[in-house]
């Protein structure tokens, strides 16, 4: 469209030497139109035939756009008939830049090319430089959508100039675009495994992770910890006795039934060794009430199953029998003989191997028995307390269990200082009314005599033994249920002939003595 006055304003000034019109052109112009009107105001009035108008300012020089070269002088026409416009230019396309792989994508201000010139002045116009207009900017082509990389930011997208009276183009499906002059977000980074929190990186790069590392670290801190190859749990060991046992060694491999799994159990808590010695002290007020035969047949099962090193001790000052209850050594040596040798033993110089003059040891069950001499009156069988303190401490030295059988008076001191040595006490007495007084009476004084002896009292463990064969079930019945209130455990054993008289021997009794020693060895095992 032609240009006013107004729009000549904005463009810059071209030099005096654009506005000389060539030789060959003014010549040209004399010969055929005559003198030309000097600016477009004159022209204009001359195709119309009128005066012309009132004078105007000169226009102001143009200066080519750069790059673009001049056009061509319009041919001369007729007067008065515009020129015919010419086509506009069609825009290019600005090549798409390429952006670097580790930078974001920023698209380049696109090319501004010249739309289409105005129609030309009439022929009578001396040829000057053409106007130029402004070029209509070119649609963009839509950019492809680059993946992000860890900590690089969202590419900028161009504005999409749009045209009058042209639709909007499609927006393409690319990250939003922030608001002119704000710096663009940082994109969020790869997620990374739960728990897997490494130490950052460098600026713009993703924080270093070993996801092995971190994730066992966390789990140590939860106290989750890795299951171990080698922790398996044991496999239960198939039945040996029984209708299960004679399958089993036919080719069956069936497991235990209850009553089994309870003598496994039993064993092996009289297998357990504990750390330091442990002393136990069978009592009872009463003579005749068993307890040498619980001494001896304790010792028998603790060390069967848990192996040596269980002592028997006789501290009886009135003639006690564990001696005559059990086999003899080499030797006929007794406490009395011991206790010289006490501080020797005790020395760097003792060995266990130098015991074997003094004490007995029994081949089948495998424990050791300290006797006293029982042909002696009872004031020359009687120690001291400090006696007592040096064999416990000879005994304790080169033994893991001593269980010591005791006399009858609760106020000797070689009684009293053993139950002070005792860690648990073991309360022997039979189906007799007399017996089973005389135990319940001494844990009723104990319990009344200090703290430490009320808690012997407590856990304590009540052996129970049916010596008279006539007995019946009742009557044992009744003595258990008359200790439970006052002891820890009462076990029951059965009359069996072997334990009458004689030497005592745990393979000589009958299957359910045997088990039932069991049980009260276990009982008395718990308790440490």
């Amino acid at each position: 469209m032609p240009l006013s006055p107004q729009d000549d304003d904005d463009w810059p000034t071209l030099p005096a030497s654009a506005l000389r019109p060539r030789p060959e052109t003014l010549d040209q112009a004399d010969g055929d139109a005559g003198t030309a009107p000097s600016t477009r105001a004159e022209a204009a009035a001359a195709a119309s035939g009128g005066s012309p108008a009132a004078p105007v300012r000169p226009e102001a020089p143009v200066s080519p756009t750069p790059g673009t070269p001049a056009a061509a002088p319009s041919a001369p026409g007729a007067p008065g008939a515009p020129a015919q416009p010419t086509a506009p230019a069609q825009p290019t396309t600005p090549s798409q830049p390429t952006a670097p792989a580790s930078q974001p994508i920023v698209s380049s201000v696109p090319t501004l090319l010249p739309a289409p010139t105005a129609p030309p002045a009439p022929t009578s116009v001396p040829t000057t430089a053409p106007v130029p207009t402004r070029p209509a900017p070119a649609a963009p082509t839509a950019l492809p959508v680059q993946p992000l990389q860890p900590g690089q930011p969202a590419p900028v997208q161009p504005a999409q100039p749009v045209r009058s009276g042209q639709p909007a183009a499609p927006v393409a499906s690319a990250p939003v675009a922030p608001a002119t002059g704000a710096p663009a977000a940082p994109a969020a980074p790869p997620s990374m495994p739960s728990g897997a929190q490494g130490a950052p990186g460098p600026a713009g790069t993703a924080p270093t992770v070993d996801p092995l590392t971190s994730s066992r670290r966390l789990q140590r801190e939860q106290g989750l910890e890795r299951r171990s190859f080698l922790q398996q749990d044991p496999r239960e060991e198939p039945a040996r006795h029984g209708g299960r046992g004679v399958l089993n060694r036919l080719g069956f491999s069936l497991a235990p039934n209850a009553q089994e799994r309870a003598v496994r159990e039993d064993e092996h808590a009289v297998s357990r060794h504990w750390p330091g010695p442990r002393t136990v002290a069978v009592v009872n007020g009463k003579g005749g009430a068993g307890k040498t035969p619980a001494t001896v047949l304790l010792s028998a099962v603790f060390a069967q199953y848990g192996g040596a090193g269980v002592l028997a001790w006789d501290n009886n000052q009135t003639r006690g029998t564990l001696g005559w209850r059990t086999e003899t050594g080499a030797h006929d040596r007794t406490l009395l003989e011991l206790l010289p040798q006490t501080q020797r033993l005790l020395g760097a110089q003792g060995q266990s191997a130098d015991l074997a003059h003094f004490v007995h040891h029994q081949p089948q069950e495998k424990y050791d028995v300290l006797r006293s001499k029982p042909i002696r009156l009872a004031h020359e069988n009687r120690l001291s307390p400090d006696d007592v303190d040096a064999i416990h401490a000879v005994a304790a030295k080169f033994y893991r269990l001593i269980i010591i059988d005791s006399g009858n008076d609760e106020s000797d001191p070689m009684w009293l200082r053993m139950i002070e040595l005792a860690d648990q006490i073991v309360v022997a007495t039979t189906t007799r009314d007399d017996h089973a007084e005389a135990g319940a009476l001494l844990l009723e004084a104990l319990e009344d005599r200090d703290e430490r002896s009320a808690r012997l009292a407590r856990e304590s463990v009540v052996v129970v033994s049916q010596a008279d064969p006539k007995a019946s079930s009742a009557d044992v019945a009744e003595v258990v249920a008359g200790y439970q209130p006052l002891a820890r455990d009462v076990v029951q054993i059965p009359f069996d002939r072997e334990m009458v008289d004689g030497h005592l021997r745990l393979r000589a009794l009958a299957a359910p003595t045997q088990r039932a020693w069991l049980s009260a060895a276990a009982a008395v095992a718990r308790g440490f």
